[in-house]
């Protein structure tokens, strides 16, 4: 306890302080420097190359929509992995400018990583099947997928994980190595099934002509023509169900547009039917009261 009232010490400890901050500083601040150029010289040429490669992707291939989501989607991998690996340089090169041995560290990390992979094999499976989704272009970030059961926008895709919201706003992050199934529906084109119920007593040709009828006007309107991929397909009678008769038809559509032309058309096609006397078929109750109980019977008198 005696050295800390001496006043030498504290003279030497300054000194020590001085020339450390004069030897270290100066490296110090470049390298803060050497970090904050190349984070934004890679943020920098990383936009660039995606510029450059959708402007080609707009030029040369028909489906740009598809294209362009593949290339943000790379690219926000590429553009992560990028800056980690940049962190970690730095903090490589500011242990050793400030006098701390890297090699023990290193060999200390292999150790401990080799150690962390014998029992993060879990992790290991959800880094390769995510390297495998992206390599095969099975999803791209603004996809609508059902993912083991679940149905959302993809918002965010990484090597380990997948980021789907619901209709609801609930946010499911899923691991990619636990993808059991995976359903993409709207990849490059979209499409709709829809079963037009109608009473058995309908004239299924006369049906059939005002759906096409309907889907006609449809297709021809200028707000909704640019969304079809195709014109409108009607396959005919589909089955005989318990109260009506179920007329099957198609719509296919570009990527996200299935459900607001398939209401728009529902919609128009209520209209018509109502204007044709044409029935779309609801439950109906009927009460039996057997053979032991006799029926009610109803008088109507005059007053």
């Amino acid at each position: 306890m005696e050295k800390y009232f001496n006043a030498e010490y504290w003279v030497s400890l300054i000194d020590k302080g001085v020339e450390w901050i004069i030897q270290h500083l100066p490296s110090i601040v470049v390298l803060l420097i050497l970090l904050f150029v190349s984070l934004k010289l890679f943020s920098l040429i990383i936009r660039k190359i995606r510029k450059i490669v959708i402007t080609r992707i707009e030029k040369n291939l028909p489906n740009k929509i598809e294209s362009e989501k593949r290339i943000n989607t790379i690219m926000n991998i590429i553009c992560k992995t990028g800056k980690v690996t940049i962190w970690v340089i730095f903090i490589i090169m500011f242990l050793k400018t400030i006098g701390v041995e890297i090699a023990p560290i290193l060999a200390g990390a292999g150790i401990v990583g080799l150690a962390i992979g014998f029992g993060a094999q879990s992790l290991i499976k959800d880094i390769i099947s995510g390297f495998f989704i992206l390599l095969e272009n099975q999803l791209r970030v603004g996809d609508i997928a059902t993912i083991n059961g679940i149905t959302g926008t993809v918002e965010e895709i990484q090597l380990r994980t997948i980021v789907l919201r619901d209709m609801s706003g609930v946010v499911h992050v899923i691991q990619a190595g636990k993808i059991d199934s995976l359903a993409n529906i709207t990849k490059e084109w979209s499409a709709i099934l829809l079963d037009i119920p109608v009473a058995y007593k309908e004239n299924i040709d006369t049906v059939i002509k005002t759906m096409d009828e309907v889907a006609a006007e449809l297709y021809n309107d200028e707000n909704y023509k640019e969304k079809f991929l195709a014109p409108f397909e009607i396959f005919g009678l589909e089955k005989f169900d318990n109260s009506s008769i179920i007329i099957r038809a198609r719509m296919k559509t570009k990527p996200h547009e299935q459900w607001a032309l398939a209401r728009e058309y529902r919609k128009r096609l209520k209209a018509s039917f109502d204007s044709k006397k044409i029935e779309i078929p609801y439950n109906h109750l009927s009460l039996y009261w057997g053979e032991a109980s006799k029926p009610l019977k109803v008088e109507l008198t005059k007053k």
